[in-house]
């Protein structure tokens, strides 16, 4: 009886998920989401704030005296 039992659990988990990856979908999503953040931080980092911090904290680095 044990056996027929771990049998049929073997073929259950054989019958699972068996893709590796995404597909072709979800590449797709994957691909807008990425595209939609990088679009977002772009445009963070050339506001015209986050534009005057970067100069200064480059400005301090380079006038750094060692």
């Amino acid at each position: 009886m044990f056996k027929k039992i771990r049998k049929a659990a073997e073929r259950l988990r054989g019958t699972g998920r068996q893709d590796a990856g995404m597909v072709t979908s979800e590449y797709a999503m994957g691909i807008i989401a990425a595209v939609a953040f990088a679009v977002l931080l772009y445009e963070v980092v050339t506001s015209g704030q986050v534009r005057t911090e970067l100069q200064a904290i480059v400005q301090r680095a380079l006038s750094a005296r060692m």
